[in-house]
C-alpha cells in the first residue's frame, strides 16, 4: 500500500486548499493537488492526495471513498502508475510532409 491517493468525481469548484482540508481529519497531508484543465483553468474533476503514512493514506481511503462532497460520490483509491499512451493519431493524413498518397508535386 501506498500513501500517494487518487481522488476522483470532485466537485469542480474544488481545489487544492479544499482537499487538503478534507483530508486531514484522516492524518498529515504532504501535499494535495487538483488536477486543472490548462486552456481554462477548470478542475478536470479528479487529483491527488499525498498522505504522510500508509495507515493514513488507509484510513483516508475508508473514511473518504463514497463520501459526497458537493453532491458527488467521491472515489477514493491507492493511486497507480500512470501508463503510457499511446501516440496519437489522427487529423493529418499519413504523417510528415503532406501525408496521404495525393500524387506528385
Amino acid at each position: 500500500m501506498g500513501n500517494k491517493l487518487y481522488v476522483g468525481n470532485l466537485p469542480y469548484s474544488f481545489r487544492d486548499h479544499d482537499m487538503e482540508q478534507a483530508f486531514s481529519q484522516f492524518g498529515t497531508v504532504s501535499s494535495a493537488k487538483v488536477m486543472m484543465e490548462r486552456d481554462t483553468g477548470r478542475s478536470k474533476g479528479f487529483g491527488f492526495v499525498e498522505m504522510g503514512s500508509d495507515a493514513e493514506a488507509q484510513a483516508a481511503i475508508s473514511g473518504m471513498n463514497g463520501q459526497q462532497v458537493g453532491g458527488r460520490g467521491l472515489v477514493v483509491n491507492e493511486a497507480r502508475p500512470m501508463e503510457p499512451r499511446p501516440p496519437r493519431s489522427g487529423g493529418y493524413g499519413g504523417g510528415g510532409y503532406g501525408g496521404g498518397n495525393r500524387g506528385g508535386y
